[in-house]
């Protein structure tokens, strides 16, 4: 009996042997058709393949494995588990995982693939500069800018060569273009350019190879830079569509290709582009195309998007499911969308810099510190503030910055869509927990639990949504000592109408005035940014909200013998409250126009420590008068 179950024994080993060998086989030779021999081994991408390849056999258990000891099992098998870690790792954005997946990839192009000094000009043309590509002329300069700067290496780039600066507008209305050329890293390359070691050039193939396998395509080094964000898939024309016919385009008949192989140009002559031929970045508060970038084909820009936005699973991206919203391992804001739901695959990376986040260094100009005292005695007066401004005008980064001037015993509560603010990465010694939204938990259900944690202070990453909006008018009534939330009202009467409007379609209230009145109750003041076409951001204003005839306002003889008190930034509405301007940026120079009411000032007084509440009378009375500060 025992004879005959080890024959069945050894007959399944053998037959899984032969089917793994078969399998084996059948997959070389797949491989073997995918990649024939007669292609140059020195072209990246079958490079790229190799690499794959070996990564893909070093991270998997072989059958040759048998018969080793156990602690030599348990190296080899705790090696693969690392090196699976870092090939998902670093498609999250982590650092160090790519470094380490590009050792690996260093070790096995040196050593089994056989790159050498001698034949490494074969891959990428170091020696003949003019045949060099502008993204290889691009990513030899980065590379040496981050040898010196490191992660600054980019904008120290920009602003040695003025790349930032408007071009000649190309078209008739004489708007000004912001992009980089290829001329424009021509001459940052001749100019920079210098004899490469070996060693330097295997790192720049390494990069070349890991960004087409593992990495973010052309903007893989770049998105590691300390710029405001980048986007793909933004520009040109979609995919599908590569050529038009003037003619047609003139004649009103749309889009019409004869040549899907060749850009073709539009009615003022510019060479039409595609959308994988489009790369922006957005670099201080200005957007900039880099127009000498492209990710080569629709299929690599889909790649970077299917890949770029996984960082702790947030779920597939489907045409169901059109745009997915996420943040990667270092912090930055990641969107993607797809078709239909969008014209063609496009990715937003926004990154906000923590350790830049002071306000002394986001607020300057004639006479700053006016501002800048408003803004911490606001924080320590425990005022519920709102930070309002167009998209990229800085109020994430400047509500960071606020942050610090909150005492350090109150604890903080946070809510956002996804974590932009960080704020235990700028602040780790301080009490602060963050909450976000899920499938499962709803923004509700998040604020009825942060009523039970012990929040002192509750801030709102952004009110964009009605449901939002509603959460910020309870937070701000009963759960907290003062709320700060953004939002991207125009004006303060913007404001006050899409909370109000929020309230009705949620149906918080149904009187329309009550609801205004609501709103206006719960906020005390809003500071307003601006970034212009040059992409400079400052205060534009600053404004309380009061009750309409309250009687600690200032004497109406007081307001007319003012003279930087124009009576037009007193608005009254017939709703009951008051907007006061109570500072203004006039031709590069911060203004105090009329002064906070004295029910604000005796509030504020109370929040404060003794020492804080006298600087605070003092201030007032610097920039409104001893009258008006007593």
């Amino acid at each position: 009996m025992s004879g005959w179950m080890n024959g069945w024994l050894i007959t399944i080993l053998v037959l899984a042997a032969l089917l793994g060998i078969w399998r084996k086989v059948r997959t070389a030779g797949t491989r073997e058709k995918d990649h024939p021999k007669d292609q140059d081994r020195y072209e990246l991408s079958v490079m790229v393949f190799y690499i794959k390849d070996k990564l893909h056999e070093l991270s998997r258990s072989s059958g040759n494995e048998w018969g080793i000891s156990e602690e030599a099992w348990n190296r080899k098998a705790k090696a693969r588990a690392e090196l699976r870690q870092a090939l998902r790792g670093c498609s999250y954005g982590d650092v160090q995982d790519k470094q380490y997946v590009k050792a690996f990839i260093r070790d096995m192009l040196a050593g089994g693939y056989g790159i050498t000094e001698q034949n490494i000009d074969r891959i990428l043309p170091f020696q003949q500069r003019e045949l060099l590509t502008s993204q290889d002329r691009f990513d030899i300069v980065l590379y040496l800018y981050k040898q010196r700067y490191g992660v600054n290496g980019f904008t120290q780039m920009m602003e040695d060569y003025s790349l930032d600066e408007p071009k000649p507008p190309k078209t008739t209305d004489g708007s000004p273009v912001y992009e980089v050329t290829d001329e424009d890293i021509d001459r940052v390359f001749f100019l920079e350019y210098r004899a490469l070691t070996f060693q330097e050039k295997l790192d720049l193939v390494v990069q070349r190879v890991y960004q087409m396998y593992k990495g973010f395509s052309v903007v893989d080094e770049l998105r590691e830079m300390r710029i405001d964000g980048l986007s793909g898939g933004v520009s040109g024309i979609p995919g599908g569509y590569a050529g038009i016919e003037p003619a047609a385009h003139a004649a009103g008949l749309g889009y019409e290709w004869s040549d899907r192989t060749q850009p073709g140009v539009d009615e003022d002559g510019e060479p039409i582009t595609r959308a994988w031929d489009s790369v922006w970045i957005f670099y201080k508060g200005k957007s900039i195309r880099l127009a000498f970038l492209s990710f080569g084909s629709e299929a690599e820009l889909k790649r970077v998007c299917q890949n770029i936005y996984k960082f702790n699973l947030p779920g597939q991206l489907s045409e169901v499911n059109g745009y997915k919203v996420n943040e990667m391992k270092d912090g930055s804001r990641i969107v993607v969308v797809r078709p239909p739901f969008a014209e063609t695959w496009a990715f937003f990376v926004r990154k906000f810099d923590p350790f830049s986040a002071s306000l002394e260094q986001l607020i300057q100009g004639d006479q700053a510190e006016l501002p800048l005292g408003l803004l911490k005695y606001f924080m320590k007066g425990s005022r519920i503030t709102s930070i309002t401004g167009s998209q990229g005008s800085g109020k994430t980064t400047l509500l960071m910055a606020m942050v610090k001037h909150i005492y350090a015993s109150y604890t903080l509560r946070v809510q956002e869509m996804s974590f932009e603010l960080h704020l235990r990465r700028l602040y780790s010694g301080r009490n602060i927990l963050s909450f976000r939204e899920t499938d499962y938990v709803s923004g509700q259900a998040a604020l009825d639990l942060q009523k039970k944690t012990d929040g002192t202070v509750h801030i709102l990453g952004e009110v964009a949504t009605d449901e939002v909006a509603a959460w910020m008018v309870q937070m701000a009534q009963v759960a907290s000592l003062f709320t700060l939330f953004t939002h991207h009202a125009k004006t303060f009467r913007d404001l006050i109408e899409s909370l109000r409007n929020s309230l009705l379609k949620t149906g918080v209230f149904r009187d329309e005035r009550i609801a205004e009145l609501q709103v206006a109750s719960v906020i005390d003041f809003d500071i307003h940014l601006r970034r212009d076409i040059t992409g400079r951001r400052y205060i534009e204003r600053i404004t309380e909200c009061c009750r309409r005839g309250a009687k600690d306002d200032p004497p109406q003889d007081d307001r007319e013998r003012m003279p930087t008190a124009p009576r037009h930034l007193d608005a009254v509405h017939s709703s009951g409250y008051e907007e006061r301007v109570i500072l203004e940026y006039r031709d590069g120079r911060y203004v105090a126009v009329q002064p906070i009411t004295l029910k604000s000032r005796e509030a504020m007084t109370r929040e404060m420590l003794p020492e804080d509440a006298a600087e605070f009378k003092r201030f007032i009375g610097s920039y409104w008068g001893e009258t008006v500060g007593a």
